[in-house]
């Protein structure tokens, strides 16, 4: 789930947004007819509704950096998730990230620190000593954008093209990227599923009715991608057990329906969060989900099937991720593995269907990968993949 634990470097809604009068740009009180009045900030607009940070100024910059250690110190926060960072470097923070990233790794190095870096996001987080803005990782609309793409384009029915030519694009390193790790992958957060602008995943899926078979289905689809994707993955409040209402933070009517789990009235919300429990579990148990290693090795858009390989460099203990967003099973489909032998079903997308899902479709324990080679793998086998769903193949159990 999403973790805003600290912004203290953030130039969006520190500096004043909508006219709230409870921001720091007031703590002075000066006349607010020419914003360069103020200790904090310039007159210069961040596009969201707030004011940049006078940078420039030293005591400013180490205002902020003095607040971010406070946090570390005192709250002993888990990480940092910079909002903005685009802006701060475009109005001359490009010195104070590296000076605040210098001593926050300095004070805590094992606490990530997350940026908010649309421009070349290779640079925000290559090393301060080798030129970069010393960010830990970034946010990345890589898998957001492209996911959710083949999601809309899924919901318009079985006849309807499907492209994840460009899913596979995305799980492969971004440029400029040391490694995978350092993208922060999801398809919801607060600023894409804010009230008025995109539909959360379950109303993605199917417009008409967020709860639906398709509804659920596709979610369950989408949360996979990026929970056995590369990537440090990022769930979005409500989206571990299916929300399909927007957020806000201001709409009482809009607030997470914590009574669908809580008090069990809404029974696919319930199997949403034992699927994403229980998917949460399998990246933990097996390393190869957690690892660089990645090959997307077939792409079907017409099948709308795509399957790709992880693999922890050295350590091995392959895993096969095999997803389709068809809304037909399909049963006995031809498949490349990277090796021959009993390759284990170790995940499901279809039992939590209905938990338990009493017409689920899989693969028992596992296939035999014995047949001759596929999709440039040494061996295949014929499986069965669930309608709208994926499984998971590995050597072991974990």
């Amino acid at each position: 789930m999403e973790s805003r634990c600290c912004s203290t470097s953030s130039t969006t809604h520190a500096g004043g947004f909508n006219g709230d009068d409870e921001s720091i740009f007031f703590w002075d009180r000066q006349r607010t007819d020419n914003n360069n009045n103020s200790l904090y900030f310039t007159d210069q607009p961040d596009g969201s509704g707030g004011l940049v940070f006078a940078y420039w100024n030293q005591d400013i910059r180490q205002f902020l950096i003095d607040n971010a250690t406070f946090f570390s110190r005192e709250y002993h926060v888990d990480g940092f998730r910079f909002d903005q960072v685009t802006i701060i470097d475009q109005y001359g923070g490009r010195q104070f990230c590296k000076d605040l990233t210098d001593t926050l790794h300095f004070l805590t190095p094992s606490h990530p620190l997350i940026a908010e870096y649309w421009a070349d996001q290779g640079f925000a987080v290559r090393d301060t000593g080798s030129g970069g803005l010393g960010f830990d990782a970034v946010w990345s609309a890589g898998l957001r954008d492209n996911v959710r793409a083949a999601l809309g384009q899924a919901a318009g029915g079985a006849q309807a093209p499907v492209f994840l030519d460009s899913v596979r694009d995305a799980l492969y390193q971004p440029p400029g990227f040391a490694a995978l790790w350092k993208s922060v992958e999801y398809v919801e957060n607060h600023d894409e599923v804010l009230a008025g602008r995109s539909p959360r995943i379950a109303r993605l899926a199917d417009g008409s009715n967020p709860r639906s078979w398709y509804a659920r289905s596709r979610s369950r689809v989408a949360t996979g991608l990026i929970l056995t994707g590369p990537g440090i993955p990022l769930l979005f409040m409500g989206q571990e057990f299916l929300e399909d209402k927007p957020w806000s933070d201001s709409d009482p009517n809009l607030l997470i329906y914590w009574d669908g789990v809580d008090q069990g009235t809404d029974q696919a919300m319930v199997d949403h969060l034992r699927f994403t429990r229980e998917l949460i579990a399998l990246r933990r148990h097996q390393p190869a989900l957690r690892g660089e290693g990645i090959s997307v090795f077939h792409v079907h858009n017409a099948n709308r099937v795509i399957a790709f390989q992880r693999w922890v460099q050295g350590v091995g203990r392959d895993v096969v991720v095999v997803a389709s967003l068809n809304e037909s099973t399909y049963r006995g489909y031809a498949l490349g593995f990277p090796g021959p032998g009993r390759w284990l079903e170790v995940f499901n997308s279809d039992v939590y269907d209905h938990w338990v899902n009493p017409i689920v479709a899989g693969n028992g324990t596992g296939i035999d990968a014995n047949s001759g080679p596929m999709h440039g793998l040494p061996n295949s086998a014929n499986i069965v993949i669930p309608a709208n769903g994926f499984v998971v193949f590995a050597r072991d159990n974990g």
